[in-house]
């Protein structure tokens, strides 16, 4: 299987507004994506990817110099590999209020002049998926052949099937819950606390004044990335291997691997992610919940869906759990929608639907030899 090989990032700037579902309107809204693969005469093989919290529309390929990484779902997307550009044409959409160029908030707000900062609109899932639909309609796509996304992105194409059931054939749900339990809210406040307890925050505005609130992302990748892995992946990769042959009995020092570890995950997020995107992210997160406008019953707020179903889980992630995958499944077939559910048996905890596990890659090839057909 080969490489998609080097890719070329494109926009696309509207000029009417977003009307958001905060009753916001965001104005003069860019998007950023890449596309891979060919779209047919019919117009018909279309696949939208949907990324999740700190990813982008950068799905596949390469970019040239000075950035040659990969794209962060390259080991499934290309020529002969799961998701065929061979056979589909593949988008990947950066949404709004990222930090990877579409509209955010660090771009400039045309009610101020300057950076929106904390100003940018809340946006949620619903809103991003609305987004998409208008590039789409840009691309004079009308409907999907599939709609696929893991985590934060399996959201968007729950979103998908229930805001534009017409314009989608298929979706893909993989690692992901149709709301967030307490406790994932909860990790997710934490870490907005961090970063906005930081003396370098200065409410959102950082920007006036030349510096990052780097502290707080740190702390807040760190506290995202302990609940991205198992157990059983922490206690193989690092166990309570120490740094030192002996201990420096310091409570500052760094003693453990696995402490080692989280701080570099953390500087390494510090340097590329924005503040404000994490809060508007991971808000996002918070607010999706299609059951809460039929009464918390999500066998009726699935009752618009009319596409065929994959949902996949993972038996350790721990963030969303299989049962949340079986919730999703159990409501789908109470509307007696076409869904296959595979739960698979993979150490890796949430961050397994990035991994090239053959049993996962191999099921979803099926299930998209099924989609081209």
């Amino acid at each position: 299987m080969s490489s998609i090989g080097i890719v070329i990032a494109q926009s696309l700037q509207f000029t009417a507004p977003l009307v958001l579902q905060s009753g916001e309107r965001l104005a003069d809204c860019t998007l950023v994506y890449e596309t891979y693969g060919t779209l047919n005469a019919e117009r018909s093989n279309a696949v939208l990817v949907c990324h999740a919290l700190n990813a982008s529309h950068h799905v596949a390929g390469r970019y040239t110099e000075p950035d040659k990484s990969a794209g962060w779902w390259d080991n499934l997307v290309g020529p002969g590999k799961p998701l065929d550009t061979d056979r589909f044409f593949v988008i990947g959409v950066n949404n709004p209020g990222s930090c990877f160029g579409s509209t955010g908030p660090m771009h400039t707000n045309p009610a101020t002049g300057r950076p929106y900062g904390a100003d940018f609109p809340v946006v949620t899932v619903e809103d991003w998926v609305d987004a998409q639909a208008r590039l789409l309609d840009a691309l004079g796509i009308a409907a999907l052949a599939a709609v696929i996304g893991g985590s934060l992105g399996g959201m968007q194409a729950l979103s998908w099937t229930l805001r534009h059931p017409a314009r989608v054939r298929h979706a893909v749900v993989v690692a992901c819950a149709p709301s967030l339990s307490a406790q994932n809210i909860a990790f997710n406040e934490v870490a907005r606390r961090a970063i906005v307890t930081d003396p370098d925050f200065h409410g959102g505005h950082f920007y006036a004044h030349g510096v990052v609130p780097r502290r707080g992302l740190r702390v807040a990748r760190m506290v995202g990335h302990i609940t991205y892995l198992s157990d059983d992946v922490m206690a193989s990769k690092f166990g309570r291997q120490m740094l030192h042959e002996h201990p420096l009995y310091s409570t500052q020092e760094i003693e453990f691997q696995i402490e080692s570890y989280l701080r570099y995950q953390g500087d390494k997020f510090a340097e590329y992610f924005d503040a404000n995107t994490y809060l508007l992210i991971t808000r996002a997160l918070d607010y999706f919940d299609p059951a809460r406008a039929h009464g918390g019953d999500l066998s009726r707020a699935l009752a618009a869906a009319t596409a065929g179903f994959l949902v996949v889980s993972f038996t350790t992630d721990w963030r969303f759990s299989p049962e949340r995958s079986r919730e999703l499944v159990k409501a789908l077939l109470d509307n007696r929608r076409d869904v296959s559910y595979a739960e698979i048996d993979a150490p890796h905890g949430h961050d397994a639907f990035l991994m090239d596990d053959p049993r996962y890659h191999g099921m979803l090839r099926s299930y998209f030899e099924r989609v081209a057909t």
